[in-house]
């Protein structure tokens, strides 16, 4: 019998993630394959990988796999896609279900709209859990920070969604060059797992734009946790409230955060295709 790798390609305001089965593929998922299967022009391209498992503490499980090969503890429009397509296939058994991720348990309810609502956790605040990145530091309250960075000195606020964020607020988005800056602040020394940065500004009091640089990825069009992280630095710093719309380029999610920091997200998610990877790029694939 010829190897099938089936998967399916979605979106998330912009974010776009292939879909896979762990356990029904006929390779193992290596950086290089990873980033072959991410390539825009050689493979099926797409900001990342999301692998879907059976779990042990959950109904399932997500690992993220970014297009360096490298992994993420936590995707917010993946977590999204992942829900819809587990659903509108009848692997899950309800619309509300719990996932098991690198960042802790997560549920999310698939709405009849097209919406899904996932429940994020906590966000934890402060400048000590930057050093060690554990998630076992840090206050309740913003601790703005200093790094230099691109010839340039940032005031940061540092916010644990599960990944790390370092939050930038600007009044003047237009002028931020994210090529250049991104990657500097991404991996300055003070995030020894890298960061994925944020910029914001806030344009009322219950909504924030945003530009985000996705570490591992670059410049996205959307990060659901990017906009969580903002939407808490916002609150947390009294620069607006709860619930929030969070603009993206490629969309809004409404994001509502309350006193504990407990954060909900709300947002769509849209599948484009599916299909199987043919056997010459399978035998590619393997190749590597």
């Amino acid at each position: 019998m010829k190897p099938v790798a089936e998967f399916s390609k979605w979106q998330g305001i912009g974010n776009d993630y292939v879909i896979v089965a762990t356990g029904e593929l006929p390779f193992e998922l290596d950086p290089a394959r990873i980033s072959l299967i991410c390539d825009r022009h050689y493979g099926i391209g797409a900001d990342g990988i999301l692998a879907w498992s059976e779990s042990a503490t959950a109904e399932f499980r997500m690992d993220i796999f970014n297009p360096d090969g490298g992994r993420a503890e936590m995707c917010g429009n993946g977590i999204r896609m992942l829900a819809r397509h587990l659903y509108q296939r009848g692997l899950a058994g309800s619309a509300t279900f719990t996932v098991d991720t690198d960042a802790g348990v997560i549920t999310p309810t698939v709405r009849d709209d097209g919406m899904v609502r996932v429940m994020m956790g906590q966000a934890v605040l402060g400048g000590p859990a930057i050093r060690g990145f554990d998630g076992t530091e840090g206050g309740g309250e913003t601790v703005p920070e200093r790094l230099e960075a691109a010839g340039r000195e940032y005031i940061f606020t540092f916010v644990d969604m599960g990944n790390p964020h370092c939050v930038i607020a600007t009044d003047d988005l237009d002028s931020v060059d994210l090529e250049a800056e991104g990657p500097a602040i991404e991996n300055h020394e003070l995030f020894p797992n890298r960061a994925n940065v944020e910029f914001m500004r806030v344009d009322g009091p219950a909504e924030v734009t945003m530009k985000v640089w996705e570490r591992g990825v670059g410049e996205t069009r959307a990060c659901g946790t990017g906009a969580c992280a903002v939407a808490v630095a916002a609150c947390r710093s009294g620069k607006a409230q709860s619930p929030m719309i969070v603009h993206l380029p490629g969309g809004d999610l409404e994001i509502e955060v309350d006193d504990d920091l407990n954060v909900t997200m709300t947002g769509p998610a849209e599948e484009i295709y599916s299909g199987n990877m043919s056997e010459e790029f399978i035998k590619r694939i393997k190749e590597l």
